[in-house]
């Protein structure tokens, strides 16, 4: 092996220690999470919108983004019939294993990776999203074994379509009470997808951080639909009316649990060209008034943006904009979550 062991990282629970979640935080992240696993279970008729930026970069920039999401929340009619739920990625997959890897990798973007400063970079993003707006967050676990590090702050896991064939991933998921997106991956195959969503459903007994661990399954599983890539990496939709039709049937065949989707409205949907977002929001939406079966299904979008329209090289330091996937503007940002609670509204 050519791995060189550099330092002995503190295990999830001493990080925790260092950076707890007070009582009162506590409360208000189950009271978030209890909303949005309504959505999940049917009991609820309001509409999932996990929005925010492709990647955290900076803590100043997330929470001054964060803060003004707050605001947009708390509007009568958005809170009447959305659970907005921030997105804070704090790991970013590389499709090639280059570029900026996430905060967790490089708490500062333009510096080398420190992983210790990294873990609790991360931690300390989630506790002051929490502390300073009530927002719990969503996250990306491209790392299973470090999800125990965020599990007590958290309100939404994705696993990405780079990782949903991966039994940790599938085994892990089993395991976390919280609702976990399972994205298709990136050759689109429902069925992997799928198979993903059934394992994580089921009890499961595995290796986890050095333990042999048993999970209870987790009924929250569900599909994201975020596009997919051809043989000749050409970029195709499945966020159509026939894409959810027939995500529908094959659900209503199968028996999960929850049936459930959330429709990404950017990577290969949207050939990543942000403002296709706007468009592809108002489709999925449009369907679902046409269809009382894509209704039921459809629990939400995912939606990227951040305080500035696009993205920039690192070096070039535009606060508030992506140094990963372009991302939707938040002006823009916060007229369509006000159109999409209005449309939502009509629905009922």
């Amino acid at each position: 092996m050519n791995i060189v062991f550099n330092r002995q990282l503190p295990t999830p629970q001493e990080i925790k220690n260092m950076y707890p979640v007070s009582e009162e935080l506590a409360k208000k992240k189950k009271a978030n999470d209890e909303a949005i696993q309504n959505i999940f279970k049917g009991e609820s008729n309001k509409f999932l919108l996990v929005i925010g930026p492709c990647s955290a970069d900076r803590e100043d920039a997330v929470i001054d983004y964060i803060k003004r999401l707050r605001t947009i929340a708390d509007e009568p009619l958005v809170k009447e019939n959305i659970v907005i739920v921030p997105r804070i990625y704090t790991n970013k997959p590389r499709t090639t294993g280059e570029g900026y890897k996430g905060m967790l990798h490089q708490p500062d973007p333009s510096q080398a990776p420190d992983m210790l400063k990294g873990i609790i970079g991360i931690r300390r993003l989630h506790l002051t999203a929490l502390s300073e707006t009530g927002f719990s967050c969503a996250d990306e676990m491209l790392y299973p074994e470090n999800h125990s590090y965020l599990s007590d702050l958290l309100s939404y896991v994705a696993v990405g379509a780079r990782s949903v064939e991966d039994q940790q991933h599938r085994l892990t998921a089993s395991g976390i009470d919280i609702p976990v997106g399972m994205k298709n991956p990136t050759s689109g195959d429902l069925s992997v997808m799928l198979n993903a969503i059934k394992a994580a459903e089921h009890s499961h007994t595995f290796i986890y951080r050095g333990f042999e661990a048993t999970t209870k399954g987790n009924p929250l599983a569900h599909a994201i639909l975020r596009g997919y890539v051809n043989h000749h990496g050409e970029s195709h939709e499945n966020y159509h009316y026939e894409n959810l039709s027939i995500l529908a049937n094959i659900y209503d065949t199968n028996h999960f649990i929850n049936p459930a989707v959330i429709v990404d409205c950017n990577h290969s949907n949207s050939g990543k060209k942000y403002l296709e977002q706007i468009r592809i929001a108002k489709e999925v939406l449009h369907s679902m008034t046409e269809n009382d079966t894509i209704k039921k299904l459809v629990k939400g979008l995912m939606i990227e943006s951040y305080i500035e329209d696009g993205n920039q090289k690192v070096e070039e330091g535009v606060y508030g904009k992506s140094i990963t996937d372009p991302c939707l503007g938040f002006e823009k940002s916060a007229e369509l979550i006000r159109e999409i609670a209005r449309i939502k509204s009509n629905m009922k």
